[in-house]
């Protein structure tokens, strides 16, 4: 051997090794996909859907100079009808074993069917009728509330938690 040469060892991976390799990460991708919660990714679009029409909803009446009827969820009306899409495992309403978020009084409607107003006028100034709805997925819920300045709070029932938290 020369001086300053070094002599390389080719090292590789057997079968095996890669075999094995593979089996540790097919074990990894089946627990990750079942205990992926899919319904926190469906609240949270939902979340935006109506957040989105609402903002919508709000720019039209500034843009016409005149209020505008919206409705949400079953509630059909006069007026523009807000494009709320909701996948099949958001339901409107709040389950019963989920409490009332902190400081909120029951509202006769809302805990059950989704909407306490599903029919609301949005002004140019951008008032509206203060309102609350809640969607949940079966796991957790989401409670947006509505103010009558246009304000719209979102709280989020977080099951892992067993509390409601600001989203």
């Amino acid at each position: 051997m020369r001086p300053g040469c070094r002599r390389f060892t080719q090292q590789g991976t057997s079968l095996l090794e890669l075999t094995v390799v593979m089996a540790v990460i097919a074990i990894l991708a089946v627990v990750g996909t079942v205990t992926w919660d899919t319904g926190a990714t469906e609240l949270s679009a939902a979340h935006q859907e109506i957040r989105g029409s609402l903002e919508q909803a709000f720019t039209l009446a500034r843009a016409r100079g005149s209020n505008v009827t919206v409705a949400l969820g079953k509630a059909s009306g006069a007026g523009e009808h807000l494009p709320v899409q909701l996948s099949r495992k958001v339901k409107w309403g709040k389950p019963a074993r989920i409490p009332l978020p902190p400081d909120m009084d029951m509202p006769l409607v809302a805990a059950t069917t989704g909407e306490a107003h599903p029919i609301l006028t949005v002004t140019p100034r951008r008032t509206a009728l203060a309102s609350v709805w809640f969607l949940n997925d079966g796991r957790e819920a989401l409670c947006m509330r509505l103010s009558g300045h246009g304000q719209l709070q979102v709280l989020r029932w977080r099951q892992d938690l067993l509390k409601w938290t600001r989203v």
